[in-house]
């Protein structure tokens, strides 16, 4: 992060690379950072040979999520940021790698938001259509809301997972978004 800059009613988080991301009654807005003319990032090329174009992260990769693998088709990276105060993780996501449906569950409070910073991904809440994500979309998560999210077919994609503190937090896991429903997808 580079700076936090209050305006009119709307916080600016500034990120690495020039997107910024303001937050408003509406949701989150895509915005240009403030004099920011970039930094490099990490480049990712798909290591499946697939006609792409790279792939710029704004934090450092991270590790295999060998401690999460069982609860992903596909391999996954994380880095986690920070553990105080708020836990927040750069995970990173392969072509075609999504999380299973799971929820976060908390007796008050908790809960997701993901800041996409790379790629092309989708979000979905059981029961409803899967949104497409891109760098600089936000995806607010309640406690409890079963949802899995992860990468298109075509792109890596990452995003920031930020716990949003609350008691008596949890995380449940439940089965693999099917197959059949994941293919559907552009």
């Amino acid at each position: 992060m580079k700076k936090l800059k209050c305006v009119a009613g709307l916080c600016c988080l500034m990120l690495f690379g020039g997107v910024a991301l303001a937050g408003a009654a509406d949701g989150m807005k895509r915005m240009p950072a403030y004099g920011d003319s970039g930094s490099a990032g990490q480049n990712i090329t798909d290591h499946k040979g697939a006609d792409m174009k790279e792939f710029t992260d704004v934090f450092p990769r991270g590790g295999a999520n060998t401690a999460y693998a069982r609860y992903f088709v596909g391999n996954s990276y994380l880095n986690r940021l920070s553990t105080e105060g708020v836990a927040i993780a750069n995970v990173t996501f392969e072509p075609g790698c999504r999380n299973n449906w799971h929820a976060h569950h908390a007796s008050k409070g908790g809960g997701q938001i993901l800041l996409c910073t790379a790629g092309r991904g989708w979000y979905q809440e059981w029961g409803k259509p899967a949104r497409e994500l891109h760098a600089g979309d936000v995806a607010h998560i309640p406690a409890g809301v079963k949802h899995w999210h992860g990468a298109a077919r075509d792109s890596w994609f990452a995003h920031l997972a930020v716990e949003v503190p609350g008691e008596n937090c949890k995380n449940e896991w439940m089965e693999a978004v099917s197959e059949e429903d994941y293919k559907r997808l552009p």
